[in-house]
């Protein structure tokens, strides 16, 4: 896999539009949990964990840590049944919200990138199976400073046994 930059611009458009076919192996077919609806709210930029994800890197679904008081993610390597993976960063420009939080602006935002992204590298039929959701700075990570929305891939209800991202 190529080394994929912290917290960058992701060019959607610098993708080539013929992505290599992922192929997933069968035992990556049978669901292991029932699915889950992951949207904008599932994972924000106030869960523990979400600012030491890199692009690339995979992790499991927030769970309630004692020692850090709060709803986390963890990295988890992708071949060790990881949730989802991080396809990318993208900061939004200050008209999507100005200075002021604006929740559905960004919100839409976050949607609109990572839906673009997420054709450009599944497209057609190798997005079957496969959904995203984009997590987003919350009020007060904007508030410091947070413009990166982060492109999310997963499997519904199917643990991940590799890396969805193609092969270069």
């Amino acid at each position: 896999m190529v080394a994929m930059p912290r917290r960058s611009w992701l060019a959607f458009g610098a993708v080539p539009a013929v992505c290599a076919l992922l192929l997933l192996p069968a035992a990556d077919a049978a669901p292991t949990w029932s699915a889950t609806e992951k949207g904008d709210a599932f994972i924000t930029a106030d869960t523990g964990g979400v600012f030491d994800l890199e692009a690339g890197e995979c992790f499991v679904d927030p769970a309630y840590s004692e020692v850090l008081g709060q709803d986390t993610v963890l990295y988890t390597p992708c071949a060790e049944g990881a949730d989802n993976q991080v396809y990318g960063f993208v900061a939004a420009p200050e008209d999507v919200a100005g200075d002021a939080y604006g929740a559905e602006r960004l919100a839409a935002f976050g949607w609109e990138i990572c839906g673009r992204g997420f054709a450009s590298y599944w497209p057609g039929e190798a997005a079957a199976g496969l959904d995203f959701y984009p997590v987003l700075p919350t009020e007060r990570t904007w508030g410091l400073g947070d413009r990166d929305v982060m492109c999310v891939v997963y499997r519904p209800g199917v643990r991940l046994t590799e890396s969805l991202l193609p092969l270069a």
